[in-house]
């Protein structure tokens, strides 16, 4: 069966079926990387016990938080400069060497300060210290080095290698979790840690030997481009203390079932925005370009984007409501609110694609204090909005919060947008007006 030749000559048909191949590859990677961290996940969940399990998970959250401090947001200004000129592909990398590797050793020394205080992993304090530091590498300057290859190949439109480096990150992990607990009977979290710390050694290994054939960096700071890390970093660090709000008070003023069930489910909800990251992953880029003279110049393209992701949204909220009786058997017939909770959180994905659409399209444009005014404030006020709403109803309270955030973030988005794209316009036809 052949196609009607009218198709073939559709304009941008030609031009359209080559995104098409890259966001499904590009989804197709995240969505094998999350299938392999929930899985990871369960393993570690099923073997370590509860007592080693919460260590694990709330050493790792404060890492998490660690991870957007380390390299001060260097990587988006990579992403954006490399992708307009490649030759300051050097240059960039020896700034994110420099930042990633300074701000680094700095949260790992305050970290093995104060972490041990607050968490025993060992009963000898010295043997305690050791690892607490070593899942603070691994988790802080390991994850960032890693995270950073994949940008490299993104700044260069390479889907191809950043897919691998997703994927194979979330495989070596998972490997390793079924290697120590299955096969080797690991049940205690120092166990763990020795597994954890060389999975990530060994795929840091993998991405350097690709990124050699990109060329040696050249160290320097790039000055004007510290303010504008700064400002990308901190809306993350900022969200995810707003992430981590509803879970404290939740915590506090409910059983452990409804604890355990919700994260497990924000969890699932926040695997399955995954739809929208990939579609983000390989427009910015191009976004970067086409906003290059003025964030007026990309209006067509990212009006086009937020359909795409609109689209993606729905879809990814309708497929969680349907395959959420299966969650159980994953995680165990123990979290008897799981399934209701997901399918009540589910529709959630569709205001944050949303908004994030919004937000990028100004991180790519250059617009960092706006895209940093907008995440920032909202997580800040999200974080409140989360708390009391979750103290005052749990957990019926803890959704209806959740929801107003969202909605909230994608309405602010959206007014900052057009607000930049009426200064950007105005900019440029003052501009023509007076070469004219």
């Amino acid at each position: 069966m052949t196609l009607p030749s009218s198709i073939g000559k559709l304009p941008g048909y030609r031009d359209l079926l080559p995104r098409v191949l890259s966001y499904a590859a590009s989804g197709g990677s995240l969505i094998v990387s999350s299938a392999a961290q929930l899985l990871t996940f369960a393993i570690l969940a099923r073997f370590l016990g509860v007592h080693e399990f919460s260590l694990f998970v709330a050493i790792t959250a404060v890492s998490t938080i660690a991870v957007f401090l380390c390299g001060i947001g260097g990587t988006e200004c990579l992403v954006r400069r490399v992708a307009r000129d490649h030759s300051m592909y050097p240059v960039m990398l020896g700034h994110n060497i420099i930042l990633i590797s300074a701000s680094g050793i700095l949260l790992i020394v305050v970290g093995a300060v104060i972490l041990p205080y607050f968490f025993d992993i060992s009963s000898n304090g010295a043997v305690n210290i050791v690892e607490i530091m070593m899942m603070l590498i691994t988790n802080i300057i390991l994850v960032r080095c890693i995270l950073f290859s994949e940008q490299v190949f993104i700044a260069f439109s390479d889907f191809g290698a950043a897919n691998k480096v997703v994927m194979g990150f979330a495989l070596i992990r998972t490997t390793a979790a079924v290697l120590a607990c299955i096969v080797f009977g690991v049940s205690t979290l120092s166990g763990w840690i020795v597994w954890q710390f060389t999975a990530h050694l060994v795929m840091l290994g993998f991405c350097l030997l690709a990124l050699r054939r990109l060329g040696r960096p050249k160290f320097q700071l790039v000055r004007e481009e510290l303010r504008l890390g700064l400002f990308f970093s901190i809306p993350f660090i900022l969200k995810a203390a707003r992430q981590n709000a509803d879970l404290l008070v939740l915590s506090l003023v409910t059983s452990a079932e409804i604890v355990a069930s919700y994260s497990v489910a924000r969890r699932i909800i926040d695997s399955s925005y995954l739809s929208v990251d990939a579609l983000n992953r390989i427009v910015y880029p191009g976004t970067a370009k086409a906003s290059q003279g003025g964030l007026h110049l990309a209006t067509e393209r990212v009006s086009k984007i937020f359909a795409a992701a609109l689209a993606i949204s729905i879809g990814a909220a309708v497929a969680i409501f349907i395959l959420a009786p299966i969650l159980p058997y994953l995680f165990g017939h123990d979290y008897t609110s799981l399934v209701s909770f997901v399918r009540t959180l589910c529709w959630v994905v569709i205001p944050v694609g949303c908004w994030a659409i919004a937000v990028e399209a100004l991180g790519a444009s250059g617009h960092q204090g706006a895209r940093a005014s907008v995440m920032g404030l909202g997580s800040l006020i999200g974080a409140g909005v989360a708390a009391w709403g979750t103290w005052y109803a749990p957990p019926a309270g803890t959704f209806v919060s959740y929801y107003l955030i969202e909605i909230a973030m994608a309405v602010a988005a959206w007014a900052v947008y057009f607000r930049v794209v009426s200064r950007s316009r105005a900019r440029s036809l003052a501009t023509e007006a007076v070469a004219g």
